[in-house]
C-alpha cells in the first residue's frame, strides 16, 4: 500500500477473515503438538520427508514473521497510548 493513501476495508470480511485464520492456526499448532508429543526430533529428521519438513517449517516462519510485525505494532501502540494518559 502506498504511503499516506488509505483504501476501504471491508471490516466484515476483515473480521471474517481473522477468525478463520486464528482457527486455521490452531488446527496447525494441534497438529504440531501431536508430531511433538509422538516422535522425537532425532526421529523426525531421520525418517520425516525432508522436502514437507522444509516446506513446513518455510510456513511456520513466514507466519512467525507476519504476527510478530502485527504483535510489534500492537505494542507500539499500546506504549504509545499510555504515554498519552
Amino acid at each position: 500500500m502506498v504511503s499516506g493513501v488509505r483504501r476501504q476495508i471491508d471490516k466484515t470480511r476483515l473480521t471474517a477473515d481473522v477468525a478463520a485464520a486464528k482457527v486455521e492456526l490452531l488446527s496447525a499448532q494441534c497438529a504440531t503438538d501431536r508430531i511433538r508429543l509422538q516422535y522425537s526430533v532425532q526421529d523426525i529428521l531421520a525418517f520425516a520427508d525432508r522436502q514437507a519438513l522444509t516446506q513446513a517449517i518455510a510456513s511456520a516462519e513466514a507466519v512467525y514473521r507476519f504476527f510478530s510485525q502485527l504483535g510489534a505494532q500492537i505494542k507500539d501502540e499500546e506504549d504509545s497510548g499510555q504515554r498519552k494518559r
